[in-house]
């Protein structure tokens, strides 16, 4: 799939957690923009005399119908450039943009148990995953568990789609971990952070298939804990978010 250079027009802007804001955009050429589930695509933010570039995951669900909106998550970084410009984009204004990138996404796998791991806005390209991980748990042999690291129960972005997966299908589930929050009685997820939880889990190294988004201090540790446990780098599928405003 080539590089793409377009422009895309702000439709919509909303605060899906305090701390994100779920921006979606159409290209202004009104074409779809093709892409592959877990790729990413670099804004070019005007700031000063100078073009800054900001690479963020796609989020979009695929409808089947060709992906013409794009829908992002970007944290709000205090005192930052490229978020601090990002925020105040208002609907009907522009932004030059490439891609798609990446090779972030699910391949053609035997049967396996997909383990995907993520941090924040890392749940983006799972998000965007929905449709093709529903399809292969629906055949025999494929099971899929997220796990979605985040501070507390406010900030679990995007959980009502991955909870009504995990409703729909059994093999599919969907388990949170706050950093700075304890669940009480019947509340959802546990505490602790996400590679803790990944310790825990019985991997089959012969079977499992690891996907890690998000931190990096996360996907080091992750990384470090699965070639303990005989993971092979074929077995361990990563896309680092560095921090940057």
């Amino acid at each position: 799939m080539s590089h793409q250079k377009f422009t895309l027009i702000l439709q919509s802007r909303e605060y899906v957690t305090p701390r994100v804001m779920k921006f979606t955009f159409v290209r202004d050429d009104g074409l779809s923009f093709d892409y592959l589930a877990g790729q990413f695509l670099t804004l070019h933010i005007p700031w000063e005399d100078r073009v800054l570039r900001r690479s963020y995951s796609i989020a979009t669900i695929p409808d089947g119908r060709g992906p013409r909106e794009i829908e992002i998550a970007v944290t709000e970084v205090p005192n930052g450039r490229a978020t601090g410009i990002l925020l105040d984009l208002q609907p009907g204004e522009r932004l030059h943009a490439t891609g798609p990138f990446g090779r972030f996404v699910l391949r053609d796998d035997p049967p396996s148990r997909y383990v995907l791991l993520a941090t924040g806005t890392g749940v983006s390209p799972y998000r965007a995953m929905l449709p093709a991980l529903g399809d292969r748990i629906a055949q025999q042999g494929f099971q899929a568990s997220l796990l979605l690291g985040v501070r507390g129960p406010d900030e679990l972005l995007f959980a009502g789609d991955f909870e009504l997966l995990a409703r729909e299908l059994e093999n599919f589930r969907f388990e949170p971990s706050f950093s700075r929050h304890r669940p009480n009685g019947n509340d959802i997820g546990r505490y602790g952070y996400v590679q803790q939880q990944l310790a825990e889990i019985n991997l089959d190294p012969e079977r499992d298939i690891v996907y890690l988004c998000g931190n990096p201090i996360m996907i080091d540790e992750s990384v470090a804990l699965l070639k303990e446990r005989g993971f092979t780098n074929p077995r361990i599928r990563r896309e680092k978010y560095v921090s940057s405003n």
